[in-house]
């Protein structure tokens, strides 16, 4: 999407200009793991990029992830490798059709399934929407790189949908629910349905419903959060892979075998065949709550598989939210087993055979490992690292020759609504991020800087505003929806003010250079305990922002 210049009002030199932004990742990990020719980094996606799911046509791979209330909705990315990853962007761009304006930052759009039928040569993208009264829908189209068609309502009930077509052409349609009414045996039971559906009018065929899997592996002991599930088909026979044990460190995958898609589906006795949750809770460089995992055959007819887990920081917390990872995958077998995927997982794998060349981070490729990313906004398409949050990035953003300038919504980081920040997702837990702001606030209402958000209720404010005729950097944290101010400072800006965050696990730091080089600190080291999951509950992970608001409540004291 072109970046155009959607402002109608608002005072010119009250719309702060923001250039020369820089983040950059320092992990650990990645500089004690350097990688070998063949090897490539895992996670391959970063920050919050959960859920992933992914097809093949031909050599063309395409792969989607969870976005929630961020927008565009559900990020798209295709390899030609599996090793080498192009951004395409968000599937749900249209806010006429995707319009999580009013969702908590949890809400909107997650765990998506993407599926290529050769019968009709068509992409089908499908994912339950928790906003708008949508429900699950699914979106179609010939060509992922030409954009979706709308998105198209499915009547059932439940979450984390995905369509499966069998040899013969017929389609399934695989999901999570809860058992029939008053049948629920604990907290946590859920089952899975199938339903057969109609190719031609896009829709499941009523009474078609059957439940396949009840509870999960083992009813007897009580497993909880059957979900994730994926349909495949070898050898005549049909899988079903799903999560079970929560998105949380009891994590796993599981898989089942039947003759029929529509069951009896049998457990394997080897399940589950992916988790972390059997390792000591110290262990170094851990990787955990692994699961939620999609299979594709690789460009070494080899299987591969993706799936969701996290890194946390040096307090145990996590903060760069789920991120996707990847395995090799045996299947040599009757069942498929995630290759070192019930051992501690390890931070490189090998390439697929035939693959010469890591290019991550390279040649519009995305990175991964330890990188860092320059953005001075001088091109009118901004990368599609940035995202909005409840509402698009171009309702509030203009390139201009100094950079991008962004008009502030009378609304405030804590409220549920769409704000007007531009958003980067925090990749690392050892990291820093600046900008150059030019900006003169005009009043205690405006304030433009940079945010940290792990949700409305939890984050930082470090930015510039006014009190009576002066001018103040401060430094807010709001924790549970209450804010107070850490510190604030009297500044004189003669020019432009560089603002910078970094972290370093659960420290952070927030600093200030007036002159753009010599940098002082605000606040001291303060905690990222508000900025994880851990804290502030959800679903996402940390976000770090460029932001600009005409409701500010974060006032110099």
């Amino acid at each position: 999407m072109t970046v155009k210049n959607s402002f109608k009002n608002g005072s010119i030199k009250e719309m702060p200009i923001f250039s020369n932004v820089i983040y950059q990742g320092d992990d650990l990990i990645y500089k004690n793991n350097p990688l070998k020719p063949d090897e490539f980094y895992t996670p391959i996606l970063q920050g919050c990029y959960p859920d992933p799911a992914l097809t093949r046509k031909g050599d063309d791979y395409y792969m989607v992830c969870s976005s929630f209330a961020m927008f565009p909705g559900v990020p798209i990315f295709h390899s030609k490798d599996l090793v080498n990853w192009t951004d395409l962007g968000g599937v749900l761009n249209k806010v006429s059709e995707f319009n999580p304006h009013d969702t908590g930052i949890s809400q909107g759009v997650y765990a998506p399934g993407i599926t290529y039928n050769p019968h009709n040569d068509t992409f089908y993208m499908i994912v339950t929407a928790f906003t708008g009264g949508m429900g699950n829908i699914i979106v179609k189209t010939k060509d992922p790189m030409k954009g979706w068609g709308s998105p198209i309502k499915l009547g059932f009930d439940g979450i984390d949908p995905c369509i499966f077509f069998d040899d013969n052409g017929k389609g399934y349609i695989v999901h999570n629910d809860a058992p029939d009414k008053g049948k629920a045996l604990y907290e946590g039971h859920r089952v899975i349905k199938v339903w057969e559906y109609d190719l031609v009018n896009d829709k499941v065929i009523p009474g078609s419903d059957k439940i396949i899997v009840d509870g999960g592996v083992d009813l007897s002991k009580k497993p909880i959060w059957i979900e994730a599930p994926h349909l495949y088909k070898k050898d005549g026979r049909y899988y079903l892979m799903c999560a079970e044990g929560g998105t949380g460190d009891n994590h796993s995958e599981v898989i089942f075998i039947s003759d029929n898609p529509k069951g009896t589906f049998k457990p394997a006795s080897n399940n589950p065949i992916l988790t972390q949750r059997y390792f000591p809770q110290n262990r170094t460089d851990k990787v955990d709550w692994a699961g939620h995992a999609d299979l594709v055959l690789g460009p070494d007819n080899k299987y591969y598989g993706v799936f969701l887990g996290i890194r946390p920081n040096d307090k145990n917390r996590v903060n760069t939210g789920r991120e996707t990872f990847m395995l090799p995958v045996d299947w040599s077998g009757i069942f498929p087993v995630f290759e070192n995927g019930l051992v501690p997982l390890e931070p490189k794998i090998k390439m697929p055979k035939g693959v010469t060349e890591n290019k991550t981070g390279k040649d519009g490729f995305f990175p991964n490992g330890n990188f860092t990313f320059t953005e001075n906004f001088t091109s009118e398409k901004l990368d599609y690292r940035w995202i909005g949050l409840r509402g698009p990035r171009e309702s509030f953003s203009t390139v201009t020759k100094k950079g991008l300038q962004i008009k502030p919504f009378e609304v405030n980081i804590k409220e549920v609504k769409p704000t007007s920040t531009l958003f980067y997702r925090q990749q690392h837990n050892t990291f820093s991020f600046a900008s150059t702001i030019d900006y003169k606030p005009a009043s205690e209402k405006d304030l433009a800087g940079i945010v940290c958000l792990q949700s409305e209720r939890f984050n930082y404010v470090f930015g510039i505003t006014k009190k009576g005729k002066d001018t103040y950097v401060v430094l807010q944290r709001t924790e549970k929806g209450q804010s107070k101010i850490i510190a604030s400072t009297k500044i004189e800006i003669k020019k432009n003010i560089r603002l910078q965050v970094k972290a370093t696990g659960d420290s952070y730091q927030f600093s200030y250079a007036l002159n753009g080089v010599d940098f002082e600190n605000l606040g001291g080291s303060v905690s990222g305990d508000i900025l994880s999951t851990n804290v502030a509950g959800g679903f996402t992970g940390a976000l770090v922002g460029l932001y600009a608001t005409a409701a500010n409540d974060a006032h110099a004291e």
